[in-house]
């Protein structure tokens, strides 16, 4: 919390801890456009050795570990199958058509899966005039859908469709400890995979794309040609290997934390379709009908909230919010008018 604040509107606004700050501070650096930071290349490895990857690459943003694995993985001119609700899909300002010169092929993504026959029918639909699919993506926490983690099983059965895959797991880690499922294997079943240092695992800055050895070296010369090339930066690599050290376990408590909120939700406004069971990860998602009128009665009471589409609003977990802030956002949500 922040000056008695309790941001729930995103785990995005998470600060360093103080072991990042110190691991900043005494960061050994070098120009990592050059391959020379030695910090940059031991997160790099680190994370590499963690989703089972040949090789990884530390980029400045997750959108834009998206956007380096559609250049590498498809074909401009033809369709990226993903979920219609995907971060890739809508929240990333229509990068994939500037970028990569693709369209999107998006599929029903209710539950935070897509079906492996929808993957076959964009598939075989190319042989009857419709865009030729290059690449499926998916999104594993499923962030819409309250941070649904895949069951790794239907993630295979995506995978062996035909096509390359393109895992975002922004939030991979959540998944992770949601199900006990490690990050290895989800990571098996794509050809790259992203996860987001800056969220859930309170890391400042940056995120990481991995992949076989050939990908990663041509993504390097992509993220150049994006303008992600950066220098000194093991002062900012350091408080990643920090978060991959010491802030996965922890996720487990904002897990709990979220399924409070969920309660708190579900007993306010029974009809918002807040199920407390079905919160596995960080993230709560409930219909409003007022959502500015809501946001502003829960600022009013010290709470922030935000929303990610009209009438449905969001509230997250994550480190900066401990128990006490969960039970002011609770009293908060339960006075709402």
């Amino acid at each position: 919390m922040t000056a008695g604040i309790v941001d729930l509107r995103s785990d995005t606004v998470t600060r360093p801890t103080p072991e990042m700050r110190r691991a900043m501070a005494d960061a050994e650096v070098g120009d990592d456009v050059y391959g020379e930071d030695p910090t940059v290349n031991a997160l790099q490895e680190a994370f590499a050795e963690r989703v089972g990857k040949q090789a990884a690459l530390f980029v400045p943003s997750g959108t834009m570990g998206n956007q380096l694995a559609l250049r590498l993985l498809t074909t401009p001119g033809t369709s990226v199958i993903a979920g219609r609700r995907q971060h890739v899909v809508i929240y990333e300002n229509g990068a994939g058509g500037r970028n990569a010169g693709v369209q999107f092929w998006p599929v029903a993504d209710d539950n935070g899966t897509i079906d492996a026959a929808d993957v076959r029918w964009a598939i075989e639909a190319a042989a009857h005039h419709h865009p030729r699919p290059s690449l499926v993506c998916v999104e594993n926490t499923h962030m819409p859908a309250d941070g649904a983690p895949w069951p790794l099983e239907r993630l295979r059965e995506v995978a062996v469709c035909g096509l390359p895959v393109h895992l975002d797991g922004a939030r991979l880690f959540n998944a992770e400890v949601a199900t006990g499922v490690a990050a290895a294997d989800y990571a098996g079943a794509a050809v790259t995979v992203m996860c987001c240092l800056s969220k859930g695992l309170s890391a400042p800055v940056g995120s990481m794309l991995a992949g076989p050895a050939d990908v990663i070296e041509a993504a390097r010369g992509e993220r150049q040609r994006l303008g992600g090339g950066m220098r000194q930066v093991g002062v900012i690599a350091a408080a990643g290997l920090v978060a991959l050290r010491t802030m996965v376990d922890r996720l487990a408590d904002d897990h709990r934390r979220a399924q409070r909120l969920a309660e708190a939700v579900a007993d306010r406004w029974p009809d918002a379709g807040v199920d407390p069971a079905r919160i596995r990860t960080n993230v709560v998602t409930f219909r409003c009908g007022e959502p500015d009128e809501l946001c502003d009665h829960l600022r009013g009471e010290g709470v922030l909230a935000g929303t990610i589409a009209p009438g449905v609003m969001r509230v997250m977990t994550h480190h900066d919010v401990d128990d006490d802030g969960i039970e002011r956002a609770c009293k908060a949500l339960a006075s709402a008018p």
